[in-house]
């Protein structure tokens, strides 16, 4: 083991014919903590996830998890890890049971371990009364729950998420949200990408932000929300029909573009740094105008602020790696 990081890379590069999937990503991950990859569609997550867990090989740079090198030791990078993908990787057709005692066996367990590491996980993850049903009957929950318990069969000490919640309702996720939780305080570590800004913002240690393949930013969610402004007004008017006088009262004190929202009646506007004193201002201006302002507040940027401020472009409904898109073994 190298130090305190689970995983660490340098330069890591990815082609997939003329296309740069990953352009130079550096990453240093401590041990026992969640760190997630965020970025827009075609930013390289996947590949990145891909090349850690040894199923691609890097172009260029070098990368090692638990000190060991994921070209030169990849079987022993195997041994360590763990892999959830974004799409099921067990069969539908074999009951939840069934599907673990088939990955232990292949692990090595001798048939009355392997049965009951399966019937270990599938309580663990709440699916014991459901573990002699065919996975085809799950629902969407429940199969990302038996895909969760599948890649920890062997206890790997370090997990490799691949948008874990993708298409789940709430009560899943925070499920879901729960497992991961879990996994750290008992001394994994977590990489995960996700489409979902506030699984970042919940789960996070440290968040690096990905576009065009390369890392434009890194930090503790606060860091991120910091380095695009001190805060925003957010305000809902009582009439909406004064919305367009309101947004310039706003812009005239704050000097900052103001944004209206989907609410017909709501808009808010980023602080400025150097501007942090005038946000008081804001509601006695719009006293004086004569719009009555029952709801202001003034708080951090969301990160989908941060996405939007760093990436050009809002946060991704679903991960299309540009990878995925060029090359078959990415699209399997």
């Amino acid at each position: 083991m190298t130090g305190t990081l689970a995983v660490e890379a340098s330069g890591l590069v990815k082609h997939f014919g003329d296309t740069t999937a990953v352009d130079g990503v550096d990453l240093a991950i401590p041990a026992g903590s969640v760190y997630a990859l965020l970025g827009p569609n075609g930013a390289g997550k996947t590949t990145v996830v891909r090349m850690l867990a040894t199923l691609l090989r890097p172009d260029a740079g070098h990368a090692r998890v638990l000190g060991y090198d994921v070209v030169a030791d990849a079987h022993d990078v195997r041994t360590v890890v763990g892999l959830t993908g974004q799409y099921a990787s067990v069969d539908e057709d074999l009951t939840g049971l069934e599907n673990l005692v088939v990955i232990a066996r292949l692990y090595g367990f001798r048939p009355p371990q392997a049965r009951a590491r399966g019937v270990a996980l599938l309580e663990a993850f709440e699916l014991g009364e459901a573990r002699d049903k065919q996975v085809k009957a799950y629902s969407g929950g429940m199969r990302r729950r038996i895909d969760l318990a599948a890649s920890l069969v062997m206890s790997p000490s370090v997990l490799f998420l691949d948008e874990p919640t993708t298409g789940l309702d709430p009560r899943s996720r925070n499920q879901v949200w729960d497992i991961v939780r879990l996994l750290v305080s008992e001394g994994a570590s977590v990489l995960l990408t996700t489409q979902y800004l506030d699984e970042a913002d919940q789960l996070a240690d440290r968040i690096a932000v990905i576009d065009h393949g390369r890392v434009i930013a890194e930090g503790t969610a606060p860091q991120l929300k910091a380095s695009v402004g001190t805060g925003t007004v957010r305000m809902r008017l009582a009439d909406p029909t004064r919305r367009a006088q309101a947004a310039a009262v706003v812009e005239r004190v704050l000097g900052t573009p103001v944004t209206l929202l989907p609410d017909a009646a709501a808009l808010e506007a980023r602080v400025a740094d150097d501007r942090t004193e005038a946000a008081a201002h804001v509601l006695p201006a719009l006293l004086d105008a004569g719009i009555d302002v029952p709801e202001l507040s003034l708080g951090q940027p969301t990160l989908d602020e941060v996405f939007l401020a760093l990436t050009g472009e809002p946060a991704a409904t679903d991960e299309a790696d540009a990878a995925r898109a060029t090359a078959p073994e990415e699209r399997r």
